[in-house]
């Protein structure tokens, strides 16, 4: 594994919509960036392909602690949807190859490092449930999120009908599916879509202060603590348990552990290797 980051920034070298840069929010975080402002970075097939890829090279990128990703601010939008022309033209078996798991939501969903979405615009469709696909959600108030597949005879197909349950309840997904309706950023932060509205001026502070927040603990820990919430999602309560246990106590041969624990006994701060 690298320990400079070249994994990813070379995962993204010569990509037509699709950027990543590393520490400019902080030590250890990498901002991937969506960049088609044309079609409101829209995932087409070409998105899609680049992020694939730029998040496979996260998992072997021991340099990168905790991941942001987001739209570039002059598309307007986190992610627009999917291409709908692009869509018009696929015959269900087609469809049926485009959909192939893993998809992008699926990459980036098991990135096992933290992904933090960072909506400064509207997220609607597929936009909506690649920010579903990660771990924490912060949105600019001006944003707009929705599921609005209704509207063309469709339903969502990445994910929508079973992360957006999970996170909103079965109720409030109805809701949104069936309806069609877009939500604003603040409602959407009422019903636990968001984790968090802002203003658009406090966008980036908030995003870099929770990121380097994350970044600056022990990586294993990191890991592991988002191995065992999202394995809460999947399955029962004491598998859950048993599982959350043997993460636990595998810690207890790291470094890292060791070293968390004597920093606190010793009244100084931690320095984690991700060993």
């Amino acid at each position: 594994m690298s320990d400079d980051a070249s994994g990813l920034l070379a995962a993204t070298a010569g990509n037509e919509f699709v950027e990543a840069t590393v520490g400019e929010r902080g030590e250890g975080v990498a901002t991937v960036v969506i960049d088609r402002p044309d079609a409101r970075n829209a995932l087409n097939a070409t998105v899609r392909t680049e992020l694939q890829a730029a998040f496979e090279a996260v998992a072997d990128d021991d340099a990168v602690r905790v991941v942001v990703l987001t739209g570039a601010d002059d598309a307007g939008a986190f992610v627009a949807g999917a291409d709908v022309t692009e869509l018009r033209e696929r015959s269900a078996v087609e469809q049926r190859a485009a959909s192939e798991f893993p998809r992008v939501y699926e990459t980036v969903a098991d990135c096992p490092v933290p992904v933090i979405a960072r909506i400064g615009g509207h997220a609607l469709g597929g936009g909506c449930e690649l920010a579903q696909a990660c771990d924490v959600r912060i949105a600019s108030e001006d944003a707009k999120l929705g599921q609005p597949e209704i509207g063309l005879g469709l339903i969502p197909g990445g994910g929508g009908t079973q992360r957006l349950p999970r996170l909103v309840g079965e109720g409030q997904a109805l809701r949104m599916i069936l309806s069609g309706e877009l939500l604003d950023a603040t409602e959407a932060a009422e019903i636990g879509l968001v984790e968090e509205a802002v203003p658009a001026a406090a966008l980036d502070e908030t995003v870099d202060e929770l990121a380097s927040q994350i970044a600056a603990h022990s990586p294993l820990a990191v890991r592991r603590a988002k191995e065992a919430v999202r394995a809460a999602a999947e399955k029962p309560l004491d598998d859950g348990l048993a599982y959350e246990r043997e993460l636990f106590v595998g810690l207890f041969d790291s470094h890292d552990t060791n070293e968390g624990i004597d920093a606190f006994l010793e009244d100084r701060d931690p320095e984690f290797r991700g060993e």
